[in-house]
């Protein structure tokens, strides 16, 4: 392939994935060699927590050739899901009898939508050159996603370790293809946090322990989505009313005020999740939560962890009778898992005056 047809294809290629519904395409190589290092530190300071597959991938996360045997470029793309039609984030964590969850699970699962459209990508790219190598991945397989995203010129990655674009901001979902094509590179991001440090602040469990730094086992969305066992005591009072990961570091984003509405329909939210009851969604049985949820990223989670995560919010929320009844419905569940955390909430409200971070 000669650099003028590299080039041709390459412009091609952003061209048929803008046509596909991506909101932005770039292409980088497959260096990585700084951020293999960060990485590797980050690991070393345990703040993976029970991330184990962080750890069992390693640097083989920063090293895209080692994953896909032949790969020399990755096409990355972007996908903006903010939910503009939503109840506004701020109302719904500002009112404790409402479950707060992440506005990226609001509406359908990103996952299968994004991989087909890449699958599509590649046979289209296909028609082109005829056979090639190519892998998909959507928050699968040992993949940097972010810093190639970066690379590519999809944006910079901000002081809360998400990127950041200066025309949209952070609420974007993100895919590669990995590909045995020789294409031109496009340049990388470069940073524009500034000064500005409001995201270190705004984590409600202080997470982010430096500029760049996540204390993954501290933030909400891991203790909420990823931890499968017990929450630590600790930071059940700092967690409020979040029952499904946690934005407040983007919602304070100057960035994200540049934000405009997802363009998918899917990512809308459904099943009033944007403000829903938390003695409501509790009192969802496991039948419930599997039909309700179906097709929502929330049902990986499964309902066991999704009762211990909302009877945290619910003895966090202000002393009602509704709420005592509402946990005493799941007192003797035969999870020993929901069991504590309806036990602890029930202690909370039952001493509301003596009950930490109240």
């Amino acid at each position: 392939m000669t650099p003028t047809h590299a080039a041709h294809l390459a412009t091609e290629i952003k061209r048929l994935a803008l046509e596909l519904g991506f909101d932005d395409v770039g292409i980088t190589d497959i260096d990585l060699g700084p951020d293999e290092q960060k990485l590797l530190e980050w690991l070393a300071r345990g703040f993976h927590g029970e991330l184990g597959y962080m750890a069992r991938f390693g640097p083989t996360r920063a090293r895209p050739a080692e994953i896909v045997p032949g790969t020399v470029r990755v096409i990355s793309v972007r996908l903006d899901y903010w939910p503009d039609q939503a109840a506004p984030a701020e109302t719904t964590l500002a009112d404790p009898t409402l479950g707060y969850i992440s506005r990226y699970a609001l509406g359908r699962d990103y996952h299968r939508l994004m991989r087909h459209r890449l699958q599509r990508l590649c046979d289209a790219i296909g028609e082109i050159v005829g056979r090639f190598g190519a892998r998909a991945f959507v928050d699968s397989g040992p993949v940097l996603e972010k810093p190639l995203a970066r690379n590519a010129g999809l944006g910079w990655i901000g002081k809360h370790t998400n990127l950041i674009h200066s025309k949209t901001g952070s609420w974007f979902f993100l895919g590669e293809l990995y590909v045995d094509l020789p294409l031109p590179i496009d340049a990388p991001a470069t940073p524009h946090c500034g000064s500005c440090e409001a995201c270190l602040p705004a984590c409600p469990t202080g997470a982010i322990v430096a500029p760049f730094v996540l204390d993954a086992r501290r933030c909400i969305s891991y203790l909420t989505i990823e931890l499968k066992g017990s929450i630590p005591e600790a930071l059940r009072p700092l967690m409020g009313n979040r029952i499904y990961g946690c934005d407040d570091c983007q919602l304070v984003c100057p960035w994200n005020s540049f934000a405009t509405g997802t363009r998918e329909p899917g990512f809308q939210p459904r099943l009033d999740l944007d403000a829903a009851r938390l003695v409501d969604l509790f009192g969802w049985s496991e039948h419930a939560f599997d039909t309700q949820l179906a097709g929502s990223p929330i049902r990986r989670i499964g309902h066991e962890r999704w009762l211990r995560n909302i009877a945290v919010a619910l003895g966090n929320a202000p002393p009602s009778e509704q709420v005592v009844a509402a946990l005493e419905s799941r007192a003797d569940h035969p999870s020993a898992l929901v069991r504590e955390h309806v036990r602890w909430a029930l202690d909370r409200q039952r001493q509301p005056a003596t009950a930490a971070g109240r």
